[in-house]
């Protein structure tokens, strides 16, 4: 159980014992279908706590994520039940993606950033990524532009710019960001929304944009090397009964257009496709090396070469209890797996990260979906709260 010396966050971050650590993809609208996944977790934990008044903070040490899925994972580690999170979610797609008056011109981005901005704020305020209202662990991941750099935030008091005790003159705390601005850094993907401007030292505000425009709009591994590498300060161990990393996609896409189409699409429209597919590669990849390293009762199919990996593994022990959980928003799975029937121009649009018209399809999926795949068994005991370690 909790250290009553210490305040929640300090426990889940600083104690021995096994660890647990939440990862959630981008994904823009798509990020309800993560919210299906997380209900049924949600009600699969608090089951086996028996608390009435359980959260996914309670459970999880490091919740982490990108774009959409860092506003998801800010939100749970401040301690919101799903159900909650879910009805904030149809208010901010549908708020949020707001689009800009025609007379804004064809450079302007997609959509007003001023009306996403205001639902951060009604919701995480003056809240810093220091402040003790967060329960557990938060990563935070976007990308900087005039370095073209990953920036991760995250809130352990080991990280060497979260809190130093004799900074220089030049140095801002990231203590003392207000997650408001790195929740709009994050999900400000080129072309939806401006950039965001952040202070990184007195006087000095540079450029920041989604997280994934980067190889981690699924933050999984960049997540587990937060959690290890020596250099962010949380140093947990490896092992399989050490570590459980959990992964909730947003719904994978497989859009195959005919090559005749592709080849009539300007050049813009080849440039945004290409982005597109590099980030599904890099999923890809990520996939693959987790699956690679780790025990996963939720093996996925990599390629018809590879399989699931499921005889593989790195090294003689795997690194890490491993779990992944999505619904590919293609026709086939979504009919052999969840008996839904959906036409080529549905499918098109649900693939869509602005289309808030389809959060109660995209909802239905996730549960759907959640229901299927998320069973109890994966969660093993020895990384129950308060376990022994």
């Amino acid at each position: 159980m909790a250290d009553a010396t210490r305040n929640p966050r300090e426990w889940h971050l600083l104690s021995p014992g096994p660890k647990r650590i939440l990862s959630l993809d981008g994904g823009g609208v798509r990020g309800v279908v993560s919210l299906a996944f997380l209900e049924r977790m949600e009600t699969v934990l608090r089951e086996r706590s028996g608390r009435d008044d359980f959260r996914l903070a309670d459970y999880f040490d490091l919740i982490g994520g990108t774009s959409t899925g860092s506003l998801i994972a800010a939100a749970l580690a401040l301690g919101y039940p799903v159900a909650r999170l879910i009805d904030l979610y149809f208010a901010l797609a549908t708020r949020g993606f707001r689009k800009r008056p025609w007379w804004a011109g064809l450079w302007s981005p997609k959509f007003d950033e001023n009306a996403l901005r205001a639902i951060i704020l009604e919701h995480f305020g003056s809240t810093t990524l220091g402040s003790d209202a967060l329960r557990c662990g938060l990563g935070i991941v976007a990308k900087r532009l005039d370095t073209a750099s990953v920036w991760l935030f995250h809130n352990h008091p080991r990280g060497p710019f979260f809190a130093p005790p004799d900074p220089p003159a030049d140095f801002i705390r990231n203590s003392d960001l207000l997650l408001a601005d790195l929740l709009r850094a994050s999900t400000a993907a080129p072309s939806y929304f401006a950039p965001e401007l952040i202070e990184v030292a007195p006087g000095v505000r540079d450029l920041f944009v989604d997280g994934g425009v980067s190889p981690h709009n699924n933050p999984a591994l960049l997540m587990l090397m937060l959690a290890t590498l020596k250099g962010y300060g949380f140093r947990w161990p490896l092992g399989a009964d050490r570590l459980m990393l959990v992964s909730v996609g947003t719904g994978s896409t497989s859009n195959r257009p005919q090559p005749d189409l592709v080849r009539r699409r300007p050049a813009i429209m080849l440039a945004i496709e290409s982005l597109r597919s590099l980030m599904n590669d890099s999923d890809r990849l990520g996939q693959t090396l987790l699956q690679w390293m780790s025990v996963s009762p939720t093996p996925w199919i990599i390629n018809s070469e590879v399989g699931n990996l499921a005889d593989d593994v790195v090294g003689e022990k795997p690194f890490l209890h491993y779990l992944r959980y999505d619904a590919p928003l293609s026709s086939d799975w979504l009919a052999q797996h969840l008996g839904l029937a959906l036409g080529p121009e549905e499918i098109a649009s649900i693939n869509e990260m602005d289309r808030p018209e389809n959060l109660e399809r995209l909802l239905e999926i996730g549960r759907r979906a959640a229901g299927i795949q998320l069973q109890p068994e994966h969660f093993p005991a020895r990384f129950d709260v308060g376990a022994a370690g």
